[in-house]
């Protein structure tokens, strides 16, 4: 069977009907997480981040997933110039009950800006994806809209495309904007102007 990405609006329609569901007063703050990492509750190789006050179990890394968020990371560092930098796999303080860490995240600034606390938002965020489409779509992308985030991409490894999601509309949890880039096709960056970027130079070969 040909895999298939979901059209722009089956993607849209579902995510805003998913983004309403906000965190639960009962759920773990990033304060109460962080003091469990201090305390050694958990651990420095457990993967795991804090999403909307659940703390969720990262997917571990086959080789396609850590090659294209090494290639991502090559091909965003050279376009960034001195307005900004990549975080790789590194926390973002995006909410009092989120603290993910997003495969690949251009924060502005330089790192040393970070070196008492992790950023509060991105100009892009990109995971990468094979078995966690669902929750990239589903979980993440109202949670990064939700902080203003202004461009996410997803990188769908399982159907060979990237999900862009663009303009969010933070009071509603989702972004306004859904599309599917597909191999022949090229990527903008919204926060960088000029730049382009072939799906084809992301995705691994086919």
């Amino acid at each position: 069977m040909t895999p298939r990405c979901f059209s722009a609006m089956e993607v849209a329609d579902t995510v805003q009907s998913m983004a309403s569901l906000a965190p639960d007063a009962g759920r773990i703050t990033r304060d109460r997480y962080q003091q469990l990492v201090a305390d050694g509750t958990i651990g420095t190789d457990d993967r795991v981040e804090l999403l909307d006050g659940l703390i969720v179990a990262m997917s571990p890394q086959n080789p396609a997933h850590a090659g294209v968020v090494g290639k991502l990371a090559l091909r965003l560092g050279g376009i960034t110039g001195s307005a900004a930098f990549v975080r790789v796999q590194s926390p973002l303080d995006l909410s009092r009950m989120s603290m993910p860490e997003a495969d690949i995240a251009v924060v502005p600034g330089h790192p040393d800006d970070y070196m008492a606390a992790h950023p509060t938002t991105a100009l892009l965020i990109v995971e990468v994806a094979d078995s966690s489409v669902i929750q990239g779509r589903f979980t993440k992308a109202p949670l990064y809209a939700a902080a203003d985030i202004p461009e996410y991409w997803l990188v769908n490894l399982r159907d060979r495309c990237i999900e862009v999601y663009r303009r969010p509309i933070r009071e509603e949890r989702r972004y306004a904007e859904a599309r599917m880039a597909h191999v022949g096709e090229t990527l903008d960056v919204v926060a960088f102007s000029r730049v382009a970027i072939g799906v084809a130079e992301i995705l691994p070969p086919d």
